[in-house]
This record gives C-alpha cells, structure tokens and sequence, in this order.
C-alpha cells in the first residue's frame, strides 16, 4: 500500500506538470527507502527505542511529501498501523493522533480551506485503523491466554506425571532393599531359631549359638535399615571392596546355613561405581537366600568375573530345581507371597543396563547370570593404572 500511494503521489505531481514534482519524486524515493529498512531491522520488534526513532524518520520524510503535494495525506492510513503495530498502547495512540491532526493540517494547507469533510477523512481513517488494530491486539492476547492455559496444563501434568514416577521409583527401590535385606534376614532369623528350638533342651550350648547368629543378624538388618532408607550404601561395601563383601556373604550364609558356599573371583578386579557394586551384592544376596530357602541345595558357587568390558556374577547351586517360565510375572507375586526375589533381580539388572539370565529345570539345580556393562575410565585413570 505505501508503494502504492508513493508511485500515485508522484504520477500525478508529473502528470499535473507541478513545479515540485522531482522534489515529490525525490521525498518519495528516500521515504521509501527507509520505509522498506524498517522490516530489515530486527531491533524493531525487540526495542521500543528503536522502534521510536525509525518512526520519527518516517514520520519526518512522510511531512516532507505532505508539504509538497496534498496525495501525501493518503499515506497517514498505513502509518496508523505501523504505529499502533511497533508502540505501546499510550504511544501508539499518540502517534495516530499527531499523525491524524498532520495529515488534516497538511491538507487544509493545499485546500487553504478547513471543511468538515477535510477533518472527518482523516479522523474516521484513524478511527477505524484503531479499530481493526486493537481487534487483532485482542485475538492475539486471546490466543497467547490460551497458550499459557495450554502451557501451565502441561507444566501441571508433566509435574504430577514426575511425581508419579518419582513415588513408583522410590516404592521399587524401598520394596527391592526390603526383600533382599530385612525380607531375608528375617527369614534367616527365623531357621536360626528354629535350629535354636530343636537344639533344646538337650543341647543348650548349639541352641545359644544359634540365638546370638540371630542377634548378630537382627543387628545387622537393623543397620541395614537405616542405610537403606538414607539411600546409602551396604555396611558391608562401606568396610571393603565387592569381592570381599561377597567372600563375607558366602561366610555368613554357610554359617547360617546347611549350605557349603564357595566364592571365587576371576580376572583383576577394578573400581566399580557405587550402584554397580550396590546392585551386584543385593543381587548375590537375593539368590543365596532363594537356593536356602527354595533350592534344598547342598553346595553353591558365587563367581565374580572381571572382564574388559563387563563384570559377571554368576549363583550356581546343586538344588531341586524349577521351571523358570513357571515363575510369577513380574509386578504379581504367588499365594504365599513369593515371587518377587526374581523380578528385583531383573529390575536392578536393568536400571544399570545389564542383563539377567536365570537357567534351571527341576532336578538340575539353578544358575543365575547376571552381566553388566562397566563404564570406561577416564583417560587418566587408564594412564596411572598403566605400568
């Protein structure tokens, strides 16, 4: 439109033969010129200034025309919009009208008369540029409300989604240190006591030690409690390394027992993150007490394999045996409320992107594998653990 109305003003100035007309094509030209930089100008939208000042260049070369030719009064519509579009709503209103009382003073100077007819022209063209102005303001503040509501729903249900998740996280994190702390120290307990009840009355020196292998073991569950619900780790990894803490694992179970344990390590052994080592105890932990309290076993082997790339451990027993696929699905549990040994297992496996592979068949005893990558260290930990 501004191109428009330029290219009329100055057909009409040659047209008409006006003494002017290379001054109109002149003014045109140059306003023109600044006019098309304002899209060009990024600042524009971001900064009121700036925004200001480029109108007032405009605004200085439009005068020009408007002296030199009345045509110049029809380019005060599309300035009404730029500036209600580029200035705040007091600023953008001022414009319009100094613009408006311009454009009627300019063309009452051509006119050299002041009608009704000269005044309402421009007023009403800026009465309506107000008008269709401020009815697109609204309907993009209407959309941006709508946004927002659209945006704060999504905050709110991703909030209450990762609070959701964060609570089922911690219930599986407390209900796997449950099973494979107090769940089998309890259970411990209770074959102590009742190697203690059958010892009496005839052997009251078996059946006392049985009944401080319980204490020692309520204590140690007790301690084992209060780390777990700080999130810390293992006693028994806080006094040493992982292959030690399984070495005292195996001791332990052999000694509450019926069951021969044997422990053994293969490779050289290295740091592990915490939740690595966390998670490989718990899981040893978890499948010595199923061969205690399940396998009816009478020997198992627990390996630790280093590997390169990777660290093993493997549960071996001689005991009865079962069909794996028999085994409840993960989230359920049987009458008697087992089943969930298992299915931590393979959760603790997985958060660390392991796996765990459970081999058995009645009569044939029970191997659970469990594989976990290792993180590669730091080149300069390479570089000091070289010779």
């Amino acid at each position: 439109m501004v191109a428009a109305l330029l290219a009329l003003a100055c057909v009409r100035a040659i047209a008409d033969h006006a003494p002017s007309a290379p001054a109109v094509t002149a003014a045109a030209a140059a306003l023109f010129a600044v006019y098309v930089t304002g899209p060009r100008l990024p600042r524009l939208r971001s900064s009121t200034g700036a925004a200001a000042l480029w109108l007032s260049a405009v605004a200085l070369l439009w005068l020009v025309l408007l002296v030199l030719t009345p045509d110049g009064v029809w380019l005060a519509f599309p300035l009404f919009f730029v500036q209600l579009h580029l200035l705040p709503l007091r600023g953008g209103l001022a414009a319009v009208a100094a613009t408006t009382a311009a454009a009627i003073a300019g063309f009452g100077l051509h006119t050299h008369t002041l009608s009704l007819g000269t005044v309402l022209g421009p007023a009403l063209g800026a009465a309506v540029a107000v008008v269709l102005g401020y009815e697109a303001l609204y309907r993009e503040s209407e959309q941006r409300r709508r946004l927002i509501e659209e945006l704060t729903a999504a905050r709110s249900e991703l909030a209450a989604a990762e609070h959701a998740a964060g609570v089922l996280a911690e219930r599986e994190r407390l209900a796997r240190e449950i099973h494979d702390t107090l769940a089998q120290g309890l259970s411990s307990i209770q074959l102590l006591l009742r190697a203690a009840e059958r010892a009496l009355p005839r052997q009251p020196g078996t059946a006392l030690g049985h009944v401080r292998q319980a204490r020692t073991t309520a204590a140690g569950n007790l301690a084992e409690a209060r780390r777990f619900v700080r999130a810390l780790s293992p006693p028994d990894l806080e006094a040493g390394s992982l292959p030690a803490a399984l070495e005292r694992l195996c001791a332990t179970t052999a000694r509450t027992s019926p069951l021969a344990v044997h422990c053994q390590v293969s490779g050289t052994p290295t740091a592990l993150p915490t939740t690595h080592e966390v998670a490989l105890l718990r899981i040893a932990q978890s499948a010595l007490a199923n061969t205690v309290r399940h396998a009816g076993a009478g020997r198992a082997e627990l390996t630790l394999s280093y590997m390169d790339t990777e660290v093993a451990l493997d549960v071996v027993d001689d005991g009865a045996g079962f069909v794996p696929a028999e085994v409840p699905a993960p989230g359920s549990v049987a009458a008697d409320g087992t089943g969930f040994g298992l299915a931590a297992m393979r959760a603790r496996a997985r958060a660390l992107q392991g796996t765990l592979v459970v081999e058995s068949a009645p009569g044939e005893g029970t191997a659970v594998a469990v594989t976990l990558p290792t993180p590669a260290a730091p080149p300069d930990a390479a570089q000091e653990a070289a010779p």
